[in-house]
């Protein structure tokens, strides 16, 4: 589910740079003969290990009228296997000391166990039962369907300011699968065969669409026997395609309303169309985020909340997905303030990054926020094994991409803040929804 992702202003100081340096991750991969890409990484600091795989399917794949698959997937494939009887996949993980779960966005699906690292042998077994014959059934169809069901109700129908996703999406993009959120339809889901959902895992669900990255307390050479013993038998599918399709630009500004039952404080939400994550202009808009509201001495949070009082909460994160992305700003009221005062507010802001260069010391803190953030991120084995997992399935198999992402960030310079807000900041080309409580419906 789509989540406000802005960035915690935490100003690390000076040394930050030497720290990050020291944070190399070392790392083995190769392939097997299946296709399947495996990922290790030696760190025998702590006795844990993370086993995930990443599977190169989301709710992009997914085509008209049937939608939610890939998420629907991401519950489905707990249901069991040839030889793990139903209910029992999540048992063997506790009961072993072990911790686990999935995610599902509209790029990828992402699995991932974290057991002690005695017990990697298990990480990998079950990992390779859900790959190579999960038990895809009647029964956990439709148990799952009603899992499925509920989880919308609760994060989305009856969650406060939750469908804003679906409005600004729907509105961004006409053609693209971007258009509809990953959790995808429920009466799509309630019309799908038995047999779709089995074709859907046949073509997607394979080795060859897929990174196996391990991270933690492992011996190298045992690990791959056993990569070798539990997936290596696993068939090769047929190679996954996926082309693109492009959006037209967006010339004028598109207008839209939201009425919301569970709410009784309403909110402007303002929605740029920009590119997606493997750009130099995605770091940048990342940047640009929290420059604006990436904590309490950002410039919205400083300027609406703290001195002119008008705003409860303010926010501007950029939502980056492989073929674009969708940079967001939304506010919420004080005092009855109106919506488009707020919205001016915003803007104001926009505009004085896209006219004035940030200053320096401006300058200085983002970059420590970011320097931060990359140490943060491979604080912790699961962490380690996602990144490297995504280098290889998003960054044109450069699973290289942990360690280069911390230079790609200090080579943005205070010119290349500018000249992105002065792009993909423009109104002309955005989407503005007012999100208001129900009963303002006329």
């Amino acid at each position: 589910m789509l989540k406000l992702k802005h960035l915690l202003c935490v100003g690390m100081g000076l040394g930050l740079s030497s720290i990050a340096a020291a944070q190399k991750v070392e790392f083995t991969e190769y392939d097997l003969p299946n296709g399947l890409h495996v990922v290790l990484h030696q760190d025998r600091s702590a006795p844990v290990v993370a086993v995930s795989v990443m599977y190169h399917v989301g709710s992009k794949n997914e085509v008209v009228g049937r939608t939610g698959f890939a998420h629907f997937f991401e519950h489905l494939l707990f249901e069991g296997s040839e030889n793990i009887k139903r209910g029992e996949f999540m048992k063997l993980v506790s009961s072993n000391g072990g911790q686990n779960n999935a995610n599902t966005s509209q790029d990828r699906t992402f699995y991932y166990e974290v057991f002690p690292s005695n017990q990697l042998k298990l990480g990998l077994w079950l990992e390779s039962e859900r790959m190579y014959h999960p038990v895809i059934n009647e029964v956990g169809v439709k148990t799952q369907n009603e899992v499925v069901k509920e989880e919308k109700r609760l994060r989305v129908d009856n969650s406060p300011y939750g469908r804003f996703a679906d409005k600004i999406f729907s509105n961004l993009f006409s053609k693209h699968p971007y258009t509809w959120q990953p959790i995808g339809s429920m009466a799509d889901l309630d019309a799908a065969k038995l047999e779709e959902f089995r074709a859907f895992f046949k073509k997607y669900y394979v080795p060859n669409n897929a990174v196996l990255s391990i991270a933690g307390d492992i011996d190298i050479a045992q690990t791959k026997d056993w990569v070798s013993s539990y997936f290596s038998v696993i068939p090769k599918g047929e190679p996954v395609l996926y082309k693109k399709i492009e959006e037209a630009p967006i010339t004028k500004a598109i207008v839209d309303t939201m009425y919301d039952a569970n709410i009784q404080i309403p909110a402007i939400f303002a929605a740029y169309r920009v590119p997606g994550m493997t750009g130099k202009d995605a770091t940048v808009m990342e940047m640009i985020s929290s420059i604006l509201s990436g904590g309490s001495s950002s410039k919205l949070y400083r300027k609406m909340v703290d001195e002119k009082k008008n705003a409860l909460q303010v926010a501007a994160f950029n939502y980056t997905l492989e073929d674009y992305g969708a940079y967001i700003t939304l506010a919420l009221p004080n005092n009855n303030t109106p919506l488009n005062t707020l919205l001016k507010d915003i803007d104001d802001e926009i505009v004085n990054l896209q006219t004035k260069l940030i200053s320096e010391d401006d300058y200085k803190k983002i970059q420590n926020q970011f320097e931060n953030n990359f140490v943060s991120a491979n604080s912790k084995m699961l962490g380690v094994a996602e990144n490297l997992a995504s280098g290889y399935t998003f960054f044109n198999k450069n699973t290289n991409h942990v360690n280069t992402e911390l230079d790609e960030i200090r080579k943005v310079t205070r010119e290349d803040i500018q000249a992105a807000a002065q792009k993909y900041l423009q109104p002309n080309s955005r989407v503005v929804l007012y999100y208001l409580p129900a009963k303002a419906a006329k």
